[in-house]
């Protein structure tokens, strides 16, 4: 049971992170931002949101266990 927890929660951190560098990606090239600039910009976002889901879990795990 804990294993499929894990799993559907690292699945929906993956598919937010994703939709959330779709969105950056979108919205730099809506303001006219070359191609690997909205690459960038997408990347980054990505980064940032999987990051902010660590900390945020490491920090959450101290109350769990």
């Amino acid at each position: 049971m804990t294993v499929a927890v894990v799993l559907l929660t690292t699945a929906l951190v993956t598919l937010v992170a994703l939709l959330a560098a779709a969105g950056a990606g979108k919205l730099a090239r809506m303001d006219n931002a070359s191609y690997p600039t909205a690459l960038t910009r997408a990347a980054t976002t990505f980064v940032a949101v999987i990051t902010l889901a660590a900390v945020v879990a490491s920090a959450l795990a101290v109350y769990l266990f």
